[in-house]
C-alpha cells in the first residue's frame, strides 16, 4: 500500500517551452526510501533538483508508516518542509540531521539554491485518527477550551482577520477595523456592522472565548502609539492562536463574501497639445 507520494519537480525545459504536462508521481510503501539531489555522472537519484546550488546527493525521504522521515546530507544547508494546508507553518531540518519525521499531510520541501530555491511536494495521505468518542465514557464531562459558534457575527470577524494568512503567508498585514466592515459589508447580517462593534468583537474574543493574556504597555515599543500597539497586538495573538490550534481555516472562508474584481480605471483621455502662437 502507498503511505507517501512524492510530486517531482516540473520539468523546466517543458515549462518554458510552453508544455502543460501531468505531474510526475513517485510512490513509495512503508519503509522505502529515495534520495534526491542534482546527481552526478552515473548516479541520478529518483528525485532530481537541478541546480548547482543543490549537493550532488542532498538528501534521502523515508516512507514510515503514516507519516515519512527526511535526512539532509548537506553539510551546511538547513533544509525546510512547509505545511500545505497550515498558515505558513514549517519546520526546519538542520544540516546533517538524519529521519527527522515529518507530521503533515501535505509538505513542499524547499532547498537554497542559485536560482532562488529548489523544491518538491510530499503527500502521506493515509493519516490514521481516532474515532469520535474514543475513551471513556464515564466521570466529568469535558469543557472544550475555545467554543467558539462558526453562525456567530464574532465568528466572522475572526474569519476576515484571519483571511490574509490564510490566503498568503505568515507575513501578511492584518486588517484594521475599517478594513473588516468593507470585507464583511455585503453580507445582510453585517450590513450595520461599524468600527466600533469589530472593536467589541475582538475584544470579546480576546477576554471571553479564547482568553488570551492582556496586553501591557511595558511590552509595546515606545516609538508607536501605545492604543495602536495594544490593538495591533492584540489582533496579531489572536490569529496567531486561531491559526495555530486550527479554530479557523481555509474551509471558513467560504462564509465571506465573494471577492469582486476591481474595475479597470478608466483611460484618461490623451492630451491635447495647444498651437504654439504664431510669429508675426
Amino acid at each position: 500500500m502507498d503511505t507517501v507520494i512524492v510530486q517531482l519537480p516540473d520539468d523546466t525545459t517543458a515549462h518554458q517551452r510552453g508544455i502543460h504536462r501531468k505531474p510526475r508521481l513517485l510512490h513509495m510503501g512503508p519503509g522505502e526510501t529515495k534520495d534526491f539531489g542534482r546527481g552526478a555522472p552515473g548516479e541520478v537519484p529518483a528525485i532530481v533538483l537541478a541546480d548547482p546550488g543543490v549537493s550532488r546527493l542532498a538528501g534521502r525521504i523515508e516512507a514510515a508508516g503514516d507519516f515519512w522521515r527526511l535526512s539532509n546530507f548537506s553539510a551546511t544547508s538547513t533544509y525546510v518542509v512547509e505545511n500545505l494546508e497550515g498558515a505558513g507553518e514549517y519546520i526546519k531540518v538542520a544540516p546533517g540531521r538524519l529521519g527527522a519525521p515529518v507530521p503533515f499531510e501535505f509538505s513542499r520541501v524547499v532547498l537554497p539554491a542559485l536560482d532562488g530555491t529548489a523544491a518538491f511536494k510530499v503527500f502521506a495521505p493515509q493519516h490514521a485518527y481516532a474515532p469520535d468518542g474514543a475513551g471513556p465514557d464515564h466521570g466529568e464531562r469535558t469543557v472544550s477550551p475555545f467554543s467558539l459558534d462558526p453562525t456567530s457575527k464574532y465568528f466572522l470577524v475572526l474569519v476576515a482577520l484571519c483571511e490574509p494568512r490564510l490566503r498568503s503567508s505568515s507575513g501578511a498585514a492584518l486588517p484594521g477595523a475599517g478594513e473588516i466592515v468593507e470585507r464583511l459589508r455585503a453580507l445582510e447580517s453585517c450590513r450595520d456592522l461599524t468600527r466600533s462593534a469589530v472593536n467589541y468583537h475582538i475584544d470579546y474574543l480576546t477576554s471571553a472565548k479564547l482568553r488570551l493574556r492582556s496586553v501591557h504597555e511595558d511590552d509595546l515599543s515606545p516609538s508607536g502609539p501605545k492604543d495602536g500597539g495594544r490593538v495591533g497586538a492584540k489582533r496579531e495573538d489572536l490569529v496567531t492562536l486561531a491559526l495555530r490550534f486550527n479554530l479557523v481555516h481555509e474551509e471558513h472562508l467560504a462564509l465571506l463574501p465573494r471577492r469582486t474584481p476591481a474595475p479597470c480605471p478608466a483611460t484618461a483621455p490623451e492630451a491635447v497639445t495647444p498651437p504654439a502662437p504664431a510669429h508675426r
